[in-house]
């Protein structure tokens, strides 16, 4: 039989190759979109943990308190999501200025979502 006698349709393994190619493209678009959706979650995560950061920061820079030479630990939620600030003071030549740096973990996270160092003034500088 030619090929104009039957029909001119598709054979069933022509069809099974086509939804096989469809099948591939179609997994493929999934996984770059659960790629895409997580990176959107560890970017908003990352974003808020730099404003407490910077919040703790110029927290320190407007309190009339001198912060005093060493570590100290708080939290420091931002967004209803719970984040830590691990602060770590240093002594600078100096003596008017105060080095801070400020490490924000999620809570119970071992690693830092986020990092800033700057600087506080004395009162009498």
């Amino acid at each position: 039989m030619t090929r104009s006698a039957r029909g001119g349709g598709f054979t069933l393994v022509e069809v099974l190759v086509a939804l096989a190619i469809v099948s591939v493209a179609l997994m493929a678009s999934l996984r770059a979109v659960s790629s895409l959706t997580e990176a959107g979650a560890d970017l908003r995560l990352r974003v808020l943990a730099q404003w407490s950061a910077e919040n703790r920061l110029s927290q320190m820079r407007v309190q009339s308190d001198w912060p005093p030479v060493g570590q100290n630990r708080q939290d420091c939620p931002q967004a209803g999501v719970a984040l830590v600030c691990q602060e770590e003071v240093f002594a600078t030549p100096n003596p008017f200025f105060r080095r801070v740096e400020i490490a924000v973990y999620e809570a119970g996270g071992r690693r830092p979502l986020a990092r800033l160092t700057g600087f506080v003034t004395s009162g009498n500088a």
